[in-house]
């Protein structure tokens, strides 16, 4: 005979037989998901389980939920990618059980817990002491649970709303072992509430601003500085109606009425709200005080923060330019970040100039320090660049200057500054740097470049050490081409490498979008925010506007750097694709033969590299039109050399593709341009 066959036993009904489920914590948004199973153990059915921490409040008492949420907390906050922890479900006949719950902390890239998963099984066979519950101690482990848990928590807390965040946040309530809270601040004659936390509390809005009366019993803990503990609110109802209706509305049972004293002045009060709860003992009563001490002790650090980071803020503004000045054809966007830890104050700063014949004056910087006598400095100094660069002194003598008046402040602190002034109508930038960031430039093409940029000694070490030379660089702007400056907040961070922060800042500028404005919105949520920098940032964007010209005349403009290999192959191949859009690729072979001719003549008899435009002319009939500048002043000459030469035949071969050319004076420089005659249509 065969055997007989064995039934087969699934995964989930091996673990019902063991009273083992599963669950899955979401920390970020606090939903919970019980598999059926899970639901057996803590005597729950569907229908009765609301999909959230506080639906289990039924099976689990308020004792017992910060016993967990404090393993919890502790696993989360130490690193640990695990727990495990006993604790008593009252079952449904009002016994307790023991259970047993174990977790794994999941965390996302950026090491922030965001989830738990495990499992969670009854442990009835297991003795007491092995779950550690031994019930002489229990109540004295609660206490110092919570109030361990309490102060852990807003030990961190430096703000205000951190405060909030603390209580409002995950575990909030379970900390105070209730089922609702609501925390209020004395501002002037008032009663301002400012954290509504738990199901229903919401409801209490609409009070949210109140004269400190004893028409509401948390008002009337506040007046009179003492605690008011009421058992059966219902029966209180007839002495404060306006907190009767939500009452009677909410079914809530019991509350803690507890004013915040904190050096002995009332800040605020916060209640406790309960359901089911019918008394409160001596022990529950000297917690409820310890706690809300707590609770007045935090918050009076973080008023005073607050206030004093207001204040630095304010100071802050205040040295800062209120208005940028509008430059013809050229976008500037500004961005002032302060460091997201300590007084939200610092030294760095910027600044734009206006120049005589119409020039501005780009400026950032960052003095040593964070804190008010940085920020006190800073605004000295930038009005100090201001004055010197509205003189219309060069960059190096506007940088030497400041020096000299940084050192004569008397003050042990240096600053680093980058100074440029800059001409929109040519695109000339002359660029000076005193121990700062160099500038970085995006293309046209949507290249970042690091110019080489010489720099000097920091303002005020330089005149210490008699090193006021800061060699001046001079930079050229094509139409649709941006200049980015700033401190180093924005590129340095600790275990970050400086060349690896230029590298994330320039990545990001070449993705960034087109405008100065968004560009500067760009990079600093690209960086400093995704970051979290600990450094105030400065950070200026100037994009010179291209010039497109119309559709029936349309315009490019490129820069070719000297010592770009690739730039010359790169313009040559952006004429011909520029061309060819605008139905003009039948010239593009001429064009592209005279371009590389002027280009390298410019590049190998001049210093610096050479603008290249195109454009067509709007005249009959059409032509296109090339332009090549450089910083020589210096004609061309054509010349006629020998059958044997290697050189000297460039501006012949002009001659013999363009239908005309020229040269022009241009600024400090010369353009040679040259036209091609289009073909009909």
């Amino acid at each position: 005979m065969r055997p007989a066959e064995k039934p087969e036993i699934s995964l989930e009904e091996r673990l019902r037989l063991n009273d083992v489920g599963s669950f899955d914590w979401d920390l970020e948004d606090g939903a919970l998901s019980l598999d059926d199973n899970c639901l057996a153990v803590v005597d729950l059915t569907r229908a009765e389980f609301g999909g959230t921490v506080a639906s289990l409040g039924s099976r689990i008492v308020p004792a017992e939920a910060v016993r967990i949420t404090s393993a919890v907390n502790a696993a989360v906050e130490s690193g640990s990618d695990a727990y495990g922890i006993y604790f008593h479900t009252r079952m449904r006949d009002g016994t307790m059980r023991l259970s047993h719950a174990s977790g794994r902390v999941l965390r996302n890239g950026d090491g922030r817990a965001v989830r738990v998963v495990g499992l969670l099984r009854a442990a009835v066979h297991e003795p007491t002491e092995l779950a550690g519950l031994d019930h002489e101690g229990d109540r004295r482990s609660r206490v110092a649970l919570m109030v361990q848990g309490t102060t852990e928590a807003l030990s961190r807390a430096v703000t205000v709303d951190d405060v909030v965040a603390v209580l409002s946040g995950a575990g909030g309530l379970d900390r105070f072992a209730a089922d609702g809270l609501v925390l209020g601040l004395v501002e002037g004659e008032d009663l301002k509430l400012i954290a509504l936390v738990g199901q229903s509390m919401q409801a209490l809005d609409e009070l949210k601003l109140q004269n400190i009366d004893d028409s509401v019993p948390l008002a009337d803990a506040v007046v009179h500085r003492r605690p008011l503990f009421v058992e059966r609110l219902p029966e209180i109802a007839h002495r404060f109606t306006r907190l009767r209706p939500y009452i009677d509305e909410h079914r809530l049972d019991s509350a803690a009425f507890l004013p915040l004293v904190a050096q002995d002045r009332a800040i605020g009060g916060l209640a406790l709200f309960y359901r089911g709860r019918k008394e409160f003992t001596d022990s529950d009563r000297n917690l409820c005080v310890g706690l809300s001490g707590i609770v007045a002790q935090s918050l009076q650090r973080a008023i005073l923060f607050d206030e004093e980071r207001d204040l630095a803020k304010s100071l802050q503004s205040t040295m800062l330019p209120k208005d940028i000045p509008q430059v013809p054809d050229t976008e500037v966007a500004v961005r002032y970040h302060a460091a997201w830890g300590g007084r939200a104050v610092g030294g760095d700063f910027y600044d734009v100039v206006v120049l005589p014949r119409g020039r501005i004056g780009l400026v950032v910087g960052d003095v040593q320090g964070h804190d008010t006598h940085a920020a006190a400095i800073m605004g000295q100094l930038r009005i100090a660049l201001r004055a010197f660069a509205g003189e219309g002194h060069p960059p190096s003598t506007v940088l030497s200057r400041a020096s000299r008046f940084l050192a004569e402040l008397d003050t042990e602190r240096f600053a680093t500054c980058t100074y440029a002034q800059f001409d929109p109508a040519t695109g000339i930038v002359r660029a000076v740097r005193a121990g700062h960031l160099p500038p970085l430039v995006r293309h046209v093409d949507g290249r970042v470049g690091i110019p080489r940029l010489p720099g000097g000694l920091p303002l005020g070490l330089a005149t210490e050490f008699a090193l006021e030379d800061f060699p001046e660089t001079r930079l050229d702007l094509v139409p649709g081409e941006t200049l980015v400056l700033c401190t180093d907040g924005l590129v340095e961070e600790p275990g970050l490498d400086l060349d690896a922060g230029m590298g994330a800042l320039s990545t990001a500028l070449s993705s960034g979008p087109e405008h100065a404005e968004d560009i500067a919105d760009h990079l600093s949520r690209s960086l400093w925010e995704t970051w979290g920098s600990g450094d105030d940032i400065a950070l200026l964007v100037l994009r010179r506007v291209p010039d497109p010209g119309t559709p029936k005349a349309p315009r490019i403009h490129r820069y070719v750097h000297q010592a770009d290999p690739e730039g010359l192959a790169d313009a040559r191949q952006a004429l011909r694709e520029h061309l060819t859009a605008w139905g003009l690729g039948e010239v593009a072979d001429d064009v592209e033969v005279a371009a590389g001719e002027l280009l390298v003549n410019a590049l190998v008899h001049t210093e610096g590299g050479a603008i290249l435009t195109l454009e067509v002319l709007p005249e009959t009939p059409r032509h296109v039109r090339l332009w090549v500048k450089d910083r020589s002043s210096a004609r061309p000459h054509r010349r006629s050399p020998g059958e044997t030469a290697t050189s000297g035949r460039g501006l012949m071969l002009v001659e013999a593709l363009a239908s005309r050319w020229g040269v022009e004076p241009r600024g400090e420089g010369k353009a040679v341009w040259c036209d091609f005659e289009a073909p009909d249509g």
